[in-house]
């Protein structure tokens, strides 16, 4: 890049839905090259930006002079190695989560991203949504006291013909729910806790006709032995996400994501001296959310500034080492 306050120009290399979504929350003119294995669609997508090239050829995309950045939406298994490329080729990149199928994987991209010093960021978006940014500020500003516990749930119904899809295929997936949405609620909770030195818990598959889980129920405990009490599900007939955070002193709870899991909300709960029903404050967002916006500005910013991604593969490696031992135990 010339000039250091411009914009990178990116390849989206998976133009399906998140690659749209990816397309959507970015500057006008800024993807510069669109890949799929389904030409097609990378066509479609490229239509879409001015001067944006198409191609099903990933070396293509990586190596092009007209790109200074990747973001990968790929199957899960493709996912990292596609990564590795791009970094190879001296991009940074922007890898959807978890990331990778195992902490292996984001080791060796760890390794390659600081042999050509570039920036690698995972896309745990979930952190920029509104609620939880909110939640975020009230939390560092210390007003729940010391933490006790988390308890979180997230989870959604799937459709017809999900177990035929490419989540449920272990080679493309490397998981069910666990590694789906099960990972977002373990980064959420190690912002509040930290890492988990306790992992236990089970998967299980109960309805769909699958080889990977469709439900996860996780207890992760820190050093100081407060707690994450998470539970994932794809049975979940009514969309739900609800996250609760703890302290001595009060209570936050997130719920709804917007679209098909509710308006986002978050509720403040202060315990009173006296105790009984406790002061509460509650914050909508109608709106909607820009996470996926603030996301990729944080990503710009990264490679701006030169600095490590915040969530980056520190972040996604911790998720995955819960994601593998609860995993060993199922097999």
């Amino acid at each position: 890049m010339s000039d250091p306050n411009a914009s990178p120009r990116i390849a989206l290399i998976g133009c399906g839905l998140v690659g749209q979504k990816r397309l959507n929350n970015l500057p006008p003119g800024t993807v510069t090259m669109a890949c799929d294995l389904n030409l097609e669609r990378a066509s479609k997508l490229a239509a879409q930006s001015k001067g944006c090239e198409f191609t099903d050829s990933v070396e293509k995309a990586v190596r092009s002079p007209k790109v200074d950045a990747v973001m990968i939406a790929t199957v899960n298994a493709s996912l990292a190695p596609l990564a590795c490329q791009a970094v190879q080729a001296g991009k940074h990149v922007l890898i959807e989560k978890p990331g990778a199928i195992s902490v292996k994987e984001l080791e060796q991209l760890g390794a390659l991203s600081k042999q050509h010093n570039v920036r690698v960021r995972v896309g745990y978006n979930h952190r920029y949504h509104p609620a939880f940014l909110k939640a975020r500020e009230i939390f560092d500003a210390g007003a729940l006291g010391p933490l006790m516990f988390v308890r979180a749930r997230y989870g959604q119904g799937g459709r017809i013909g999900y177990d035929r899809e490419w989540r449920a295929d272990p080679k493309l997936s490397g998981g069910g729910e666990l590694i789906d949405q099960g990972v977002h609620l373990i980064d959420l909770a190690g912002i509040f806790l930290g890492d988990f030195t306790v992992v236990e818990g089970h998967a299980a598959t109960y309805f769909w006709d699958m080889p990977v889980d469709d439900n996860v129920f996780l207890n992760l405990r820190n050093a100081q032995s407060q707690t994450a009490w998470l539970h994932a599900s794809c049975t979940e007939w009514k969309n739900l996400f609800s996250f609760e955070i703890y302290g001595r002193q009060a209570k936050l709870h997130m719920e709804g994501l917007g679209g098909s899991y509710g308006v986002e909300r978050l509720s403040y709960y202060k315990m009173l001296p006296q105790m009984g029903p406790p002061e509460t404050i509650i914050y909508e967002y109608p709106r909607g959310d820009e996470s996926w916006k603030i996301e990729m500005a944080e990503f710009f910013e990264d490679i701006r500034l030169e600095r490590t991604p915040v969530p980056g593969l520190k972040e996604a490696k911790a998720a995955l080492a819960v994601v593998e031992k609860i995993y060993a135990r199922k097999a």
